[in-house]
């Protein structure tokens, strides 16, 4: 139930990421101070996704589980960005959106990593380390 419930703030997360991706200062919403562009939410993207991994992790020791709220956030930036009115493709025009994409993903992804080699930790023996047996 708590899962489900990440999962739906990792998709409310990247809705609210996308949307207000395209914020300038340019005094309609924000003071305007030379028109430049101000991308918060690549900054509110890079501290959300690892703690929407880390929470999931700690409902379940599945790995799968934790990378949940990291697969819906991804798959809910790429569906907005394909899906956007006009026809174009955002991935291609902006480069605040791929700032956007690497700063949630990365960090998501190296959190998923954090919860791999935890269970591989609480586990001895169950994985071999690179390097094999000397």
């Amino acid at each position: 139930m708590f899962l489900l419930l990440l999962c739906i703030e990792a998709a409310v997360l990247a809705v609210l990421e996308s949307f207000f991706l395209p914020l300038r200062l340019d005094g309609t919403l924000l003071p305007r101070l030379g028109d430049i562009p101000f991308p918060i939410t690549i900054a509110v993207a890079v501290v959300t996704t690892p703690l929407l991994v880390q929470w999931a992790a700690s409902l379940s020791e599945r790995v799968a589980a934790a990378a949940a709220p990291l697969g819906v956030w991804f798959f809910t930036i790429f569906s907005l960005g394909y899906l956007e009115p006009g026809g174009g493709y955002f991935f291609l025009d902006d480069w605040r959106m791929l700032m956007l994409v690497a700063g949630g993903a990365l960090p998501g992804a190296v959190a998923v990593g954090a919860v791999m080699a935890r269970n591989a930790a609480h586990r001895p023996g169950l994985y071999e380390t690179a390097g094999g047996t000397q």
